[in-house]
């Protein structure tokens, strides 16, 4: 066969197929229808997968990548839990099984990976699960170094030096308000104290991240 054949043939078949389109159109249009040409439908991953590519990431015990941005935010990143009873789940899902409670509003957790409105987080223990969006709020609070020796306790300063004077001693897992951070020295605040600490004694900031 010629190649203006097989050409004239392929456009034979492209306008029959046009005018049979037309056809329906018309048709659907008397009935009071819409038709259109198929759609190609993007269609999200189960949980499951999000949770198995989660836990199967190298980075993600470093807290260095997750799964999806759902809400367009970095992650990993710190907020603070909204309410004083948040049910912590082993998926995402309220179908999934409640893992712990937490009862302390304004105890900051990281942010790991996000699914539809849930968010996978992890705390100053390193426990991971799965928390309601609402639950959690953008408004920052730390804890002074959960990881230090009981007992211990680090200097607030009334400057962000470290020659600057010492106004208090604070606990370790002691919780504070933020309202600034240089990138080396956060001020912090609570009950009773107001002062600098330097930004690496605190959980719930990056080191070198500035907050004003």
């Amino acid at each position: 066969m010629s190649t203006g054949a097989t050409m004239g043939s392929a456009e034979g078949r492209r306008l029959r197929k046009a005018r049979r389109w037309r056809r329906i159109a018309a048709a659907a249009g008397a009935l009071g229808l819409c038709i259109a040409a198929p759609l190609v439908l993007s269609v999200m991953p189960s949980a499951q997968s999000v949770m198995a590519a989660v836990d199967n990431n190298p980075g993600h015990a470093k807290g260095v990548l997750s799964y999806g941005q759902v809400s367009g935010l970095p992650l990993p990143r710190f907020v603070s839990l909204k309410s004083d009873e948040v049910n912590v789940r082993r998926g995402p899902g309220g179908d999934h099984q409640i893992a712990w409670i937490y009862r302390k509003a304004g105890l900051p957790v990281e942010i790991v990976a996000e699914w539809d409105n849930w968010r996978k987080i992890r705390d100053a223990d390193g426990e991971q699960g799965w928390v309601w969006h609402s639950l959690l709020t953008g408004k920052r609070d730390v804890l002074v170094e959960p990881w230090g020796k009981p007992g211990g306790t680090r200097p607030l300063r009334n400057g962000p030096e470290k020659d600057n004077r010492v106004v208090a001693l604070l606990q370790r897992n002691v919780m504070a308000k933020v309202s600034r951070c240089t990138g080396q020295w956060c001020r912090i605040w609570g009950d009773g104290f107001d002062g600098w600490m330097s930004q690496d004694q605190l959980w719930g900031v990056y080191p070198g991240e500035k907050i004003d």
